[in-house]
């Protein structure tokens, strides 16, 4: 495969999409996560702090560091201020991606990117082709449950996404995700397959 690719993995919460991200991980490829790139652009960006203790008052951060726990009560309580904290870290998060991708692509020919609003944050050009990792609502909440996740935070956090029906229309491809890590594993499989006979 000489065309270089980029794949968006997506899925509402406890789908299973990181799982399936650390598969391509452990499969040899490059692999890259808005959210964690998010978490390292609040933490280490002195203008991004500026805004957000402005935004947000200065308890968004303790010792210098960011006040997850805090910021996350904020958001997850209120969409309106979920999207002014995206509003800021956003473009930089899009910015950094492309940034990573280039140099990603001077090596590799196949780049998968995690990314839990790529509908919401309107992500979709960064990507060739979108993954949407589903999973039945049930086995979503047992699984984050078992991580250690309140149901009303589930609630919350679910209620801030995309219906996994309207994402359903706008994925390239949809892997139902209710049983086990193997099964997983041979939908990456299948997958591989298929974008290996993409012209």
């Amino acid at each position: 495969m000489n065309k270089r690719i980029t794949i968006g993995i997506t899925g509402s919460i406890g789908s299973g999409k990181s799982e399936f991200t650390k598969i391509a991980e452990d499969s040899g490829f490059p692999v890259l996560s808005a959210d964690d790139i998010s978490k390292e652009i609040l933490a280490n960006n002195p203008d991004v702090k500026k805004q957000v203790i402005k935004k947000f008052g200065k308890e968004s951060f303790l010792n210098n560091t960011p006040n997850k726990k805090y910021l996350a009560e904020i958001v997850f309580n209120n969409p309106f201020k979920l999207r002014e904290l995206e509003r800021i870290l956003h473009p930089l998060v899009i910015k950094e991606i492309k940034k990573r991708k280039k140099e990603i692509f001077k090596k590799h020919n196949l780049l998968f990117i995690e990314s839990a609003l790529i509908y919401e944050a309107d992500l979709e050009n960064l990507f060739d082709f979108v993954v949407l990792i589903s999973a039945d609502r049930e086995v979503r909440l047992k699984r984050k449950l078992s991580q250690g996740i309140k149901e009303e935070d589930f609630i919350k956090r679910e209620m801030n996404q995309i219906p996994d029906e309207e994402k359903r229309k706008r994925a390239d491809f949809i892997f139902q995700n209710n049983d086990t890590i193997e099964e997983l594993q041979s939908k990456f499989n299948l997958l591989l397959t298929l974008l290996l006979t993409t012209k």
